[in-house]
C-alpha cells in the first residue's frame, strides 16, 4: 500500500491539526523573514573618579570627547550599514555626591543625544573622596538600559587612581554580573602600569575578559593644527542654520548645540573641527527638536507640529510651504556635511603626517578605541 493511502485512512481530526500546525508554522517563518533585523548598537558607559586628583582625567574626556566619537561613527557592521552609538556617563569618589549612594551619580542614561553627553562632561567638578569601583560598576549595571542583544558592543569604561577594592561591594561580584550581562568591563588606572597590577584594576578587567590601561591623566591632549580647520569651522556654523527647531524644548536645545561648540573650541579649532565632523556623521541625530530629523523618521511631525512650537520664520508657512522648507534644509546640510567629510580627510592625511611623538602617545582616547577595536571584531564590526 502506498503512504499516500496511509495519510488518507487516518482520523480526521489528526489531519486537521496537522495542517493547522503546518499552517502556524509557516505563519511564523513568514513573519520572521519579513521582520528586519535590529541594527546592532555600541553601548559604552564611561565611569569616571572625579575626586580631587582626577582634573586632568575630565580634561581629557572633555577635549578629547568628539575624537571618540569619530572613531565609533566609522565602524561597519558585517552587512556594510553602520551601528548605532549611546554612551553614558557616570562620576564616582566625589565627595559632594550622597554617602548613601557610594558617592556615585547617574550623569547621563545611555542616550544618542551627543549633545546633551558634551553639556554634561563640561559640568562636572572635582571634589573630594572615597572612590568605590565596585559599587559605581553594579550601579551601572542595574540602572541603565542594556540591550539583551548578543550582537551589540556592550562595555564599561572605569577610570580612577585609588585601589579597585574600596567600599562595601566587591569588584569581583559587580564584574561577575556584567559578565552575566555580556558587558566588558574595561579599567583605566591613572597613573603607573606596575601599580595598576598591584591595586587590582587588572584583575577587574581579566574576570570579563576586558582590556587594563594605564594613562598619564594629568598629560594635556595636543592637537596638530591644519590649514583645514578654519574652513570646516566656518562650514560648520552654516551647518548650524539648517537645523529647525521644534517642541517645547527646541529652542534651548539649538541653544545647546552652539555652546557645545563653543566648549568644543574652547580646546581650540581642531577641537571645533574634530565636533563638526561628529556632526556630519550618522551619530549625530537630533530628532527629538529638529525638524529636518524628526522629518527622516516621520514624515507626519512635519504637520502634526503645533505652530507655536515653531521657529518664527514658519509660523504662517502653511503644511506644504513647511514640507518644501523642510527640504531645503535637509538638502543644504546634507552638501555642507558633504564638504567637512571631503576636508577632513585632508585634515587626517595632514596629522597623520606631522603628529609629533607625544601626540601619539596612549591617553583616554586611544586607551578606549584600542579596547572597542579589539572588542568589536568578536562583534563583527569593522574599522577601515
Amino acid at each position: 500500500m502506498k503512504p499516500l493511502i496511509y495519510f488518507s485512512i487516518l482520523p480526521k481530526a489528526f489531519v486537521f491539526s496537522v495542517v493547522v500546525f503546518l499552517m502556524a508554522f509557516r505563519s511564523e517563518s513568514d513573519k520572521n523573514e519579513q521582520e528586519p533585523a535590529k541594527p546592532q548598537t555600541i553601548m559604552l558607559a564611561l565611569l569616571l573618579d572625579t575626586s580631587n586628583s582626577m582634573d586632568g582625567l575630565i580634561d581629557q574626556a572633555k577635549s578629547q570627547l568628539w575624537k571618540i566619537v569619530n572613531e565609533l561613527a566609522a565602524a561597519k557592521c558585517s552587512d556594510g550599514t553602520q551601528p548605532n552609538i549611546k554612551i553614558a556617563l557616570y562620576e564616582y569618589g566625589n565627595d559632594g555626591l550622597p554617602e548613601s549612594e557610594g558617592y556615585i551619580r547617574q550623569v547621563s542614561p545611555l542616550s544618542d543625544d551627543l549633545d546633551v553627553i558634551s553639556e554634561k562632561l563640561f559640568s562636572l567638578r572635582t571634589n573630594g573622596g572615597n572612590e568605590f569601583c565596585g559599587h559605581v560598576i553594579k550601579t551601572s549595571l542595574t540602572q541603565l538600559a542594556w540591550s539583551a542583544s548578543d550582537a551589540d558592543l556592550k562595555m564599561i569604561f572605569i577610570a580612577g587612581n585609588e585601589p579597585f577594592t574600596q567600599g562595601s561591594v566587591s569588584y569581583q561580584l559587580a564584574c561577575s554580573q556584567a559578565k552575566e550581562k555580556g558587558v566588558v568591563v574595561n579599567t583605566i588606572f591613572c597613573g603607573d602600569f606596575n601599580e595598576g597590577i598591584l591595586t587590582n584594576w587588572k584583575s577587574g578587567a581579566d574576570l570579563t575578559g576586558g582590556t587594563f590601561m594605564s594613562i598619564q591623566q594629568n598629560s594635556k591632549t595636543v592637537y596638530v593644527p591644519t590649514p583645514y580647520d578654519d574652513k570646516i569651522a566656518t562650514l560648520n556654523d552654516q551647518l548650524n542654520t539648517t537645523y529647525i527647531y521644534y517642541g517645547k524644548t527646541g529652542s534651548y536645545k539649538k541653544s545647546q548645540q552652539v555652546l557645545q561648540d563653543n566648549n568644543a573650541e574652547s580646546y581650540g579649532m581642531s577641537n571645533k573641527a574634530e565636533r563638526a565632523v561628529s556632526k556630519s556623521s550618522h551619530a549625530y541625530k537630533n530628532s527629538s527638536w529638529d525638524l529636518v530629523d524628526a522629518a527622516k523618521d516621520n514624515e507626519k511631525v512635519i504637520t502634526e507640529v503645533k505652530t507655536e512650537d515653531l521657529p518664527a520664520e514658519m509660523k504662517s508657512m502653511t503644511i506644504e510651504q513647511r514640507k518644501v522648507y523642510v527640504q531645503q534644509k535637509s538638502v543644504e546640510r546634507k552638501k555642507i556635511q558633504t564638504e567637512i567629510l571631503s576636508l577632513n580627510k585632508q585634515r587626517q592625511e595632514y596629522i597623520s603626517k606631522n603628529a609629533s611623538q607625544q601626540s601619539k602617545d596612549a591617553m583616554l582616547d586611544a586607551s578606549m578605541m584600542k579596547a572597542i577595536k579589539q572588542k568589536g571584531n568578536a562583534k563583527k564590526l569593522k574599522w577601515e
